[in-house]
């Protein structure tokens, strides 16, 4: 079973594309990661592949089941104003970050670069959420791959997100009538 094939075909089916540009990340120990670039009309998608090549385990965990388990992907999409350039790298270090750190990406989650999630981006965080893009389907026992949304967040929104949770910093963003794929945006008014 080749579980980046099968998450590569739904991904182009899904957008409708035979083929997409994309760029390969490598860090020391891991696997490489390939960021897929799939332009649709005025915006463009990122879409990691080598976060479901393995399930995504607890730390605490005494032994790593190599079959079970969670796995995810990312999808950011955003307007295609300005330069995203470095964003294959920000987009690796998320999705690198169950095998580096032992997280477990999922919905609602929180997760803190440290640093612009692209150069000179002023989002140093994002904020995971369902995506669009269906579940692809895995031979049991496996769990099927699950694609996760990206929301770019500025300092003050992922502190906003500490204090008051996820769904509290979608419903401001709804208010105020942000557009989390506009790369050029401002922090909500919190």
């Amino acid at each position: 079973m080749r579980v980046l094939d099968e998450v590569r075909a739904a991904t182009l089916g899904y957008f409708g594309v035979p083929s997409a540009d994309s760029a390969s990340v490598t860090f020391l120990g891991l696997e490489p990661i390939e960021i897929l670039r799939i332009p649709d009309g005025e915006v463009l998608h990122y879409v990691t592949l080598g976060g479901s090549r393995h399930p995504m385990t607890d730390p605490s965990d005494a032994l790593a089941d190599p079959v079970r388990g969670p796995r995810a992907e990312l999808v950011l999409t955003l307007r295609a104003t300005g330069s995203h350039a470095g964003i294959a790298r920000g987009l690796g270090v998320l999705i690198a970050s169950p095998a580096v750190e032992g997280v477990v990406l999922q919905a609602d989650a929180l997760l803190d670069l440290g640093e612009p999630l692209w150069d000179k981006a002023p989002f140093t965080a994002v904020l995971l959420g369902p995506s669009e893009l269906p579940e692809v389907a895995l031979p049991e026992p496996a769990e099927p791959v699950r694609f996760l949304s990206v929301a770019p967040l500025t300092a003050t929104e992922a502190a906003w997100v500490r204090v008051r949770g996820a769904q509290a910093l979608r419903e401001a963003w709804a208010e105020a009538g942000i557009d989390v794929t506009d790369p050029g945006r401002g922090a909500a008014t919190l």
